[in-house]
C-alpha cells in the first residue's frame, strides 16, 4: 500500500512540474499540492502496516494513533505545524526581503547605480566586449545587494540599450545581462537567507552564515558564472552580425539624472562586506548603507515630513515589487513542511535510485541540470524541494553541500537562463527576442558554468571538504 500511495503522491509531483512549466501561479499551485500531500501521507497511515509507521518516526502521527487516542491533538498539532508555524518561521527571510527591496530603491532613486552604469561604459570606451566584459561585473556587484523584478528591470532598462547602441545583437546582450545578474545573487544576503530556509533554520545551524558560505563555495560560484557568462558572450559576439538597429531609438529615462558623488560607488556592496566580513546584520547593513546613500546623495535636504514620506515612498515600492515572491513565500514553507511527511512514500518508490555520495549526486545533478529549468524538481523556486526531502532523507550530506547542489540549478539554470524567471520573461518583451533565441545561448551557459561548479561543490564541499563544516 505505500508503494501505492507513493506513486500517488510522485504522479502529483510531475502534475506539479507540468503546472510549473506552464507558468500558471505559484502560491496557489504549492498551496494545492499541500493540502494533497497532507490528506495523501494521513490517509496512508490507516493501510500501511505497522512496520513501515515504525521505521518512519515522523507518520506516527496518523490515523491510527488519532483513533487509538481518542483525541485529535497530535493531529491538529501537525497541521498546525504546518499552516501555521512554517509560514510564521519564514518571517526573518521575509523581512530580510523587504529591506533588500527597499535598498534597491533607494539605489535607483539616489542614481547610484545608473551612474556605476555609466562610470563602467566611459571605461570600456569603443571596444564593445571590454565594455561587456565590465558591464557584467558590475551588474554582478550590484545584485549581490539588490535583488527582485523591480531592480533587475530598473537596470536592465540602463544597460541593455548600451548593450544595443553598441552593435550587440539583442539576444547576446540579453543572455550576457541576466547571466550577470545571476552571477551576483551568488553571494545576496537575502537570497542566501530565503534559500537556507529550505534546509534548516538559523537557530539550528547558526555556523552556516554567509560569510562562510562566501569562503569555502560562494565565491568559487560567482567567479565560475561569471567568467563563463563572459567568455561564451565574447564567442557569441564573434559569430554574430554586429546591428546597430537601437542606437538611434533608445530613450534611457535616466540619462538625465545627475551622477551620484564618486564616493557613493561603494555603497551597493557594503551591507554585503559588512555581513561576510563581520557577520553584520544584513538589515542593518541595509539601513546603514540606504541611508548614507540618500544622504550623501542630498535626497534628504527636504523637511522631516518630507523625508519620511521619500523614506516611506520607497519602502512601499519596494514591497511592491516583491509582493508576488512574498505571496509565494509564504505558501513555499507549508510544501517544505508537508514533504517530510510524503518523503517516505517517495522513499519506497525511487529511494534505491537516488544517489548516496557526494561524488554520484554531484554528476547526475551535473547531467541533469536541464531539470532546473521551468521550475523543475530541481530547483528549490519550483518543486525542488520535494527532490530535497527525497535526498535528505536516503543518506547524510551535510548541509551546506546539499545547499550548494541546489543552488546551482536554482540561480544558474533558473535565475539566469530559464524563460520563467520574471525578469527573463520581462527582458524578451522589452528587446522583442524569442524564447528560443535566449534559450539557445542560455542553455549552453547553464551546462558549461553548472557542470564547473558541480566540480568546485565536489573539491570543496564533498568529501574531504564536508569534514570542514562545524
Amino acid at each position: 500500500m505505500a508503494f501505492i500511495i507513493g506513486i500517488i503522491l510522485l504522479l502529483t509531483f510531475f502534475g506539479l512540474a507540468y503546472y510549473c512549466i506552464k507558468g500558471y501561479n505559484l502560491m496557489i499551485g504549492f498551496l494545492v499540492i499541500t493540502l494533497i500531500w497532507t490528506i495523501l501521507p494521513l490517509v496512508g497511515t490507516l493501510f500501511v502496516g505497522q512496520d513501515f509507521l515504525n521505521a518512519n518516526e515522523v507518520l506516527k502521527f496518523g490515523a491510527n494513533q488519532v483513533l487509538s487516542d481518542g483525541t485529535t491533538r497530535k493531529l491538529v498539532d501537525i497541521l498546525n505545524g504546518i499552516y501555521q508555524s512554517a509560514p510564521e518561521g519564514w518571517g526573518t527571510t521575509l523581512v530580510n526581503v523587504c529591506w533588500g527591496a527597499w535598498f534597491g530603491r533607494v539605489l535607483m532613486d539616489t542614481g547610484i547605480a545608473s551612474t556605476l552604469i555609466r562610470k563602467t561604459v566611459e571605461l570600456g570606451g569603443d571596444k564593445p566586449i571590454i565594455t561587456i566584459a565590465l558591464l557584467n561585473i558590475v551588474t554582478c556587484l550590484i545584485f549581490t545587494s539588490m535583488t527582485g523584478a523591480g531592480p533587475v528591470i530598473a537596470i536592465g532598462v540602463i544597460v541593455l540599450p548600451i548593450l544595443f547602441s553598441l552593435g550587440v545583437p539583442k539576444p547576446i546582450a540579453l543572455f550576457s545581462f541576466m547571466g550577470s545578474v545571476a552571477a551576483g545573487i551568488y553571494l545576496n544576503p537575502v537570497n542566501f537567507a530565503q534559500y537556507r530556509a529550505f534546509f534548516l533554520t538559523t537557530d539550528q545551524m547558526p555556523d552556516f552564515t554567509l560569510g562562510w558560505y562566501a569562503a569555502h563555495w560562494g565565491y568559487a560560484a560567482l567567479i565560475i558564472m561569471l567568467i563563463v557568462t563572459t567568455v561564451l558572450t565574447g564567442v557569441y559576439l564573434a559569430r554574430a552580425k554586429r546591428s546597430h538597429a537601437w542606437a538611434a531609438q533608445t530613450r534611457n529615462p535616466q540619462a538625465a539624472q545627475k551622477d551620484a558623488p564618486l564616493y557613493t560607488l561603494i555603497l551597493p556592496i557594503v551591507p554585503v562586506i559588512l555581513n561576510i566580513a563581520f557577520n553584520f546584520s544584513v538589515i542593518g547593513g541595509f539601513v546603514i548603507a540606504g541611508f548614507a546613500a540618500l544622504f550623501l546623495c542630498g535626497r534628504m535636504k527636504g523637511t522631516f515630513k518630507e523625508n519620511c514620506q521619500l523614506v516611506n515612498k520607497l519602502y512601499y515600492d519596494g514591497v511592491v515589487d516583491t509582493a508576488p515572491l512574498v505571496g509565494f513565500l509564504l505558501t513555499l514553507p507549508m510544501f517544505n513542511s508537508v514533504a517530510k511527511y510524503a518523503s517516505p512514500y517517495f522513499n519506497v518508490v525511487i529511494g534505491d535510485f537516488m544517489p548516496r555520495s557526494e561524488l554520484v549526486v554531484c554528476i547526475v545533478f551535473a547531467a541533469l541540470i536541464f531539470m532546473g529549468l521551468f521550475r523543475g524538481p530541481m530547483t528549490l523556486v519550483g518543486c525542488g524541494a520535494a527532490t530535497l526531502g527525497v535526498l535528505m532523507n536516503v543518506a547524510k550530506f551535510s548541509i551546506p553541500f546539499l545547499y550548494a547542489i541546489f543552488a546551482i540549478p536554482t540561480i544558474t539554470v533558473n535565475i539566469g537562463s530559464c524563460i520563467t524567471q520574471s525578469w527573463v520573461a520581462w527582458g524578451l518583451a522589452y528587446s522583442k527576442v524569442e524564447s528560443k533565441d535566449f534559450l539557445k545561448l542560455s542553455i549552453p551557459n547553464a551546462y558549461v558554468t553548472g557542470i564547473l561548479q558541480y566540480i568546485a561543490v565536489y573539491v570543496l564541499l564533498g568529501g574531504l571538504g564536508a569534514a570542514w563544516y562545524l
